[in-house]
Order: structure tokens, then C-alpha cells, then sequence
């Protein structure tokens, strides 16, 4: 921090570009740092909200070893992580290629595909909700093109709960994604395509070899959102199955959440935030370790 007050040379920055730095430091330290640091705190702790908190070290952690609930929770994060990131990135870079150009009507799709991401998560859970319903659009959709046999429950099957919840999930995302790459796309010079177009290259070549090197600082944006995105998914997985059946859709997230509010175990869902903190932390630092490596 001290550095950063200092211009090179030794010559003191004005106060005004000093307040420019320490005051969004100070913000994050209030309302981001110390409340993480005192999660990890409560996490060595046994407390349900209303006695007097027992330490009990790394007993929590321990725990977690051997939860089968929680073991379930981590596999269907993971797959969420893999299906819904993997998904909404292809799904937005797909569409922020194709509707890159200004052109007559480019203006509304875009419009129409961020608009899910102006609605809160608990209206796009019921609005799938619907959609999900015995006899719902789904349903009609499948008996109406011959394939009624495919009809289930949706949520309330074990096999296909996770996986109908991404769906809503990747609605909701994909806008979002694509307005980033869009943003992307939009600072690369057009000078870099010509000069490809000059020695031959086809379009498939020139996505690889021009414009997915150029989107390097985008991506690391994009995965950072993401991996956040996917591992505080909360909303949507609670107001439609709770992380039921059977905690067939049980992610981190939602068992946290029902450990501290509804198990009264505070210090043990501060060990499972402290988890999901780890996990996000360790996808993200993978990812920048390699890019800048390949930089350097």
C-alpha cells in the first residue's frame, strides 16, 4: 500500500488520486477482509448462534472428512462448476460472436438475451417452476413433438434435479457473459483480422490464432465470474428444490445455509464457507498462474 502512494522517484502522489486508493481499501477491508477473517474464526468454534461459542480448533474440518452430505454437496458443485461455467461461457462467447456487428436488429437480441439478467433469481425460479410443472410447457413441448415417453418429474427426480436446475441458472447467465466478450470484442483492433484475411487465414484460424489470444485479459474476468457465479449459486437451487430430493441437488452453498439457519451449526457452516472460499480461490489462481506464465 505504501508503494502505491509513491510515484517513482520517490515523489508523493496528491491527495486526491491517495483517497482514490485508500478509500475503496478501506471500504473492502470493512465489509470484505474482516468479515472473511471472522468466518475463518467462527469456523474453529461450536456455537449455534445463542450460547456461548466452545473452541474446538480444526474439529469442523475434520468433520467435513467424513460428512457423506457434504461429499455429495462437493461432487454436485463440482459438476455444477463444470456443466453450468463450461456452458454459460461457450453459450456467451457464442453469442457475443454473432452478435458482435452493429447491424439492423443486433440492438434487440442482445437486449433479449441480457434481460434475464436484470431479474432477480427468485423470479427466474418461478418462472422455471412453471415451466418444470406436471404438465407444464416442457411437458406439452415433449408429448406435442412425440416424445411424451421422456416425461418426468423434473425436480422431483433424483437423476434429473441438478441438471434442471442448471438450466434456469444458464438462462440467466449466458446474457451476462456475452455482454463481457462483446466488450471484449469491441477493443480488438480490426487491423489484426485484415492482416490474417492478407496471409490466408479462414475464419476458423482467425478465431484461434486472433481472436481468443487477444480476449486473455477477458477471459480472466470472465472465469473469475463464473467460478464465483457457480460456487454461490443459492438462489435458485432453494426456492426450487432446497436441495432435495434426497440432496440429489444439494450443493455447498445450500447445505451451508440449511447447517447455519435451520442445523443452528454456525461454526460448522462457517467451515463449509471457508471451503467454498478455498475452492474459488485455488480455480482462480490456477488460471492467472498459467496465463501469466504463457505471458512471460
Amino acid at each position: 500500500m505504501i508503494a502505491v502512494l509513491h510515484r517513482q522517484g520517490g515523489q508523493r502522489l496528491s491527495p486526491l488520486l491517495a483517497a482514490f486508493v485508500l478509500v475503496p481499501f478501506a471500504v473492502e477491508a470493512v465489509w470484505v477482509f474482516w468479515p472473511a477473517l471472522q468466518g475463518f474464526w467462527l469456523s474453529l468454534l461450536r456455537w449455534d448462534g445463542t450460547g456461548a461459542p466452545e473452541f474446538i480448533g480444526l474439529a469442523n474440518y475434520a468433520e467435513l472428512g467424513g460428512d457423506p452430505v457434504f461429499g455429495r454437496a462437493l461432487l454436485n458443485t463440482v459438476i455444477w462448476l463444470a456443466a453450468f461455467g463450461g456452458l454459460s461461457v461457450l453459450g456467451g462467447f457464442g453469442m457475443a460472436l454473432v452478435l458482435q456487428r452493429d447491424r439492423r436488429g443486433v440492438g434487440f437480441y442482445r437486449a433479449a438475451l441480457f434481460t434475464p439478467v436484470v431479474f432477480s433469481l427468485v423470479v427466474t425460479a418461478l418462472v422455471w417452476r412453471v415451466f418444470y410443472q406436471p404438465d407444464g410447457l416442457l411437458d406439452q413441448v415433449l408429448a406435442a413433438v412425440g416424445l411424451g415417453g421422456l416425461i418426468k418429474p423434473w425436480l422431483a427426480d433424483p437423476d434429473t434435479a441438478l441438471y434442471a436446475l442448471i438450466l434456469p441458472a444458464l438462462w440467466r447467465q449466458i446474457g451476462y457473459v456475452m455482454v463481457l466478450y462483446v466488450a471484449g470484442l469491441k477493443t480488438i483492433d480490426p487491423a489484426l483480422y485484415e492482416a490474417a484475411r492478407v496471409d490466408g487465414a479462414g475464419a476458423w484460424q482467425r478465431l484461434r490464432h486472433v481472436t481468443i489470444p487477444q480476449l486473455k485479459g477477458v477471459n480472466a474476468v470472465v472465469l473469475s465470474v463464473v467460478v464465483i457465479d457457480s460456487l454461490r449459486s443459492f438462489d435458485i437451487v432453494w426456492s426450487l428444490t432446497r436441495g432435495g430430493p434426497y440432496h440429489s441437488s444439494e450443493l455447498l452453498s445450500t447445505y451451508m445455509y440449511a447447517t447455519a439457519f435451520q442445523g443452528l451449526r454456525l461454526g460448522y457452516a462457517s467451515a463449509i464457507a471457508v471451503a467454498i472460499f478455498v475452492a474459488a480461490l485455488s480455480v482462480i489462481l490456477v488460471y492467472l498462474v498459467r496465463a501469466f506464465r504463457e505471458d512471460s
